[in-house]
């Protein structure tokens, strides 16, 4: 959150347990209430059964509220073929949690749609 409005979701963060935390800096952000854009790290791996069920309820809770800030959430994939697979399941993540996906190939790429989206 040190770079808002642009949030980076870092590859390092994402470890069993990590989901405790990361509700305290969504709500953070929430509560922050100005608007912002997530960045979603190339090489986000696997989360434990848990966090991603302790996501998914949060984000079930908070769909409107986050709606309301979060301009999209953008998943960096440089590799062609996973970006395609990504960009597939954007419509389907972004009706079930309120806010647009985009996948970009590139940092410089993401943080350039960013920008625009931010109004930059």
């Amino acid at each position: 959150m040190s770079e808002f409005p642009v949030v980076r979701s870092r590859a390092t963060a994402v470890r069993p347990g990590y989901a405790t935390q990361w509700e305290r800096e969504m709500n953070a952000l929430l509560e922050h209430a100005s608007p912002f854009v997530l960045l979603m790290e190339e090489g986000q791996p696997q989360e434990s059964h848990d966090d991603r069920k302790a996501r998914g309820l949060w984000l079930k809770r908070n769909k409107t509220a986050l709606a309301s800030f979060c301009k999209a959430v953008i998943i960096i994939e440089p590799d062609a073929v996973q970006r395609e697979a990504f960009q597939a399941q954007t419509a389907m993540a972004a009706k079930a949690f309120g806010v647009p996906m985009e996948v970009a190939a590139s940092k410089a790429g993401a943080e350039e749609l960013a920008g625009r989206l931010l109004g930059r």
